[in-house]
């Protein structure tokens, strides 16, 4: 299993970023995907997950209106997109696939977004 995210993104605030994960090694469509973020400092903040068989969407209420989450089952990769970053979004974004125990079994390595101008 291997969950392999985009490279490191440099945005100025009120851009948008769009991350990719590309799934391979198990069924895409059998698991969930969680996107998790971690601030310079910061712990590990939930953003939502998406249901890649049918793309049903659940979001953290903080960021409910700036990001969405997509999923391309024909390429096996889950999208998430944030809006009109500001500096506090500046985190390394990783995609999990979420296991039988509820939590993330799988990793992707990490996509670092910077926003700043």
């Amino acid at each position: 299993v291997q969950l392999v995210q985009s490279g490191a993104e440099l945005r100025n605030p009120g851009a948008s970023v769009k991350v990719s994960c590309k799934a391979s090694g198990y069924t895409f469509t059998s698991y969930y995907i969680d996107w998790v973020r971690q601030a310079p400092g910061q712990g590990l903040e939930s953003m939502g997950r998406i249901v890649p068989a049918d793309g049903g969407t659940k979001y953290a209420q903080k960021f409910q209106g700036r990001v969405t989450f997509t999923a391309d089952t024909s390429t096996s990769t889950a999208y998430v997109e944030l809006t009109s970053l500001r500096s506090e979004d500046t985190a390394v974004y990783y995609c999990t696939r979420r296991g039988s125990g509820n939590a993330g079994d799988y990793w992707g390595q990490g996509t670092q977004v910077t926003v700043s101008s």
